[in-house]
């Protein structure tokens, strides 16, 4: 499978994944900003969202990055990524420690970690509105639930439009398929790593953070009380700084 991407930039590549809320459009804010820094802002669509088709077999999103980093003929990568793409970005750092310097996640999945009651009957809202036919809905559930008050109607429009577009391309496939089981070991992860959550997320990835930042040796967590989910969009003027230091100034040595 090959990855709708663009760049932005030159200097040392970093890597863009989205949240599975939206698409490679969320980063808009960071491209230039990034570009301006001296980095390569590369950012991709993940099979079934934003300009990349659903998977036509089982398939695998740390070894899609893999193979288009290896097309663009990058060797080593910045790792920049949200919610969904985090669990992504986790993964591929853990299968391909050399490959990555550094890991920023914000507001990240971790695959395992028990859904709140919060959590749960967001799901179960969003699969009684998605089995129903009712997209339009199921995209503005996602809106209210992952979207945090420093957001302005703009930004919310532009969740609402790629989730929606993100369920159109999923419930128009064929098939469904499966992620493959792959094995990896978070202990592996050897990149310097910055975790974000948000005071106004739910509490889930408050806790992934938390636990993240015990189990990995060069990591530290940064709480944002004006934050929901997606911090990247509702606030990128305070975000960005944050990133920016991060990706200059390498963490701490553990112990």
């Amino acid at each position: 499978m090959t990855l709708a991407w663009d760049s932005l930039g030159a200097g040392h590549p970093v890597l863009l994944v989205h949240s599975t809320v939206c698409d490679r459009r969320m980063w808009q804010p960071q491209m230039s900003v990034l570009a301006a820094a001296g980095y390569r802002a590369i950012r991709c669509d993940l099979q079934g969202f934003g300009e990349t088709p659903a998977p036509a077999a089982p398939y695998d999103d740390a070894g899609d990055l893999d193979a288009l980093l290896d097309a663009l003929g990058v060797e080593q990568v910045a790792l920049v990524a949200a919610s969904g793409g985090g669990q992504v970005a986790l993964e591929f750092a853990a299968r391909r420690p050399g490959r990555v310097t550094a890991l920023a996640l914000l507001a990240t999945a971790l695959a395992g970690h028990p859904a709140s009651p919060a959590r749960r009957a967001f799901a179960e809202r969003e699969d009684q509105l998605l089995a129903a036919g009712e997209l339009e809905a199921a995209a503005e559930l996602n809106v209210r639930t992952w979207v945090g008050p420093a957001a302005d109607e703009q930004t919310r429009a532009r969740v609402r439009d790629m989730q929606r577009h993100n369920f159109e391309v999923q419930l128009a496939a064929a098939q469904e398929f499966p992620e493959l089981d792959t094995s990896f070991d978070l202990a592996d992860i050897t990149a310097d790593t910055l975790l974000v959550s948000g005071d106004h997320d739910l509490i889930d990835f408050r806790e992934i953070a938390v636990e993240l930042a015990g189990r990995l040796p060069r990591a530290r967590h940064v709480p944002l009380p004006w934050a929901g989910h997606l911090p990247s969009l509702e606030s990128p003027e305070r975000l960005n700084p944050l990133l920016l230091d991060f990706l200059r100034t390498p963490a701490a040595a553990p112990g």
